[in-house]
């Protein structure tokens, strides 16, 4: 029985998140469609991360195993005629080592959270990013974001429903810089708490307009209450922008 990883990308906003419920537009519940429109076999796709509704992907991973042994670059243009219309496309596949899981095998995870910063609204990228008005200084959300590097208690950006059994994570990336009127912030980590990146981002912009220094910043971090989290950063601005792997789960 084939595995089958694949990297896709998608638009977030039509769909309440990646994973199925019930009737709800989900990423997955499309995917398995699909999937089932050209093979005839009902399978069940697991992916790297679960995303929220509204957060769009890049470079999200699943895979699926199917019965009949299709080349990998049939299943990818199997998959992108049958998704359509929606927002959701196979940009890589490949046939995985059967002990390959998208979720149980990554080493890493690495989001991008997009601000546009200017005074006139998105257009062309509405839903895709975070329209932020007021000026923002990413030298000094650079400095703040500095200090999430590392093994922390993350209790503070952790959202109060998150169900992970410690708070206590390891930050390998924690980046912002400025390209024209975009700030990008970039997280990556093996792991992340439930809207962890929002949280952090949201609180980034509080030192980024001036609202919080540096220092007020880092005693956030400190404190370990979700109380002392900014404002949280909306969904429309945040990506799964890739997912790492020991190069042996890769077959071809």
């Amino acid at each position: 029985m084939p595995r089958y990883r694949l990297v896709i990308e998608y638009d977030g906003g039509p769909f309440s998140g990646f994973q199925a419920q019930g009737d709800l537009p989900t990423v997955q519940s499309a995917l398995e469609r699909a999937i089932g429109a050209f093979s005839g076999e009902i399978v069940r796709v697991h992916a790297a991360g679960r995303t929220d509704a509204g957060v769009h992907a890049t470079g999200q991973v699943i895979h699926f195993d199917l019965e009949r042994d299709f080349p990998a670059r049939t299943v990818q243009r199997a998959l992108n005629a049958h998704l359509l219309p929606a927002p959701v496309a196979v940009r890589e596949a490949s046939l995985a080592a059967p002990d390959f899981h998208a979720r149980f095998s990554a080493q890493s995870r690495r989001y991008v959270y997009r601000i546009l910063n200017r005074d006139s609204p998105a257009t062309l990228d509405f839903g895709r990013v975070w329209a932020f008005r007021a000026p923002l200084d990413a030298e000094r959300m650079a400095s703040a974001a500095a200090h999430l590097v590392g093994r922390h208690d993350f209790t503070t950006f952790r959202d109060a429903h998150c169900q992970a059994r410690t708070a206590v994570k390891t930050l390998d990336t924690a980046e912002v810089s400025r390209h024209g009127e975009e700030l990008r912030l970039i997280f990556e980590a093996r792991s992340f708490l439930h809207r962890q990146v929002r949280s952090m981002t949201g609180s980034l912009v509080e030192v980024g307009r001036g609202r919080w220094s540096v220092d007020d910043f880092v005693v956030a971090l400190a404190a370990r209450r979700r109380a002392a989290c900014g404002p949280v950063a909306p969904a429309t601005g945040l990506y799964l922008a890739g997912v790492r792997y020991p190069a042996e789960n890769l077959v071809k």
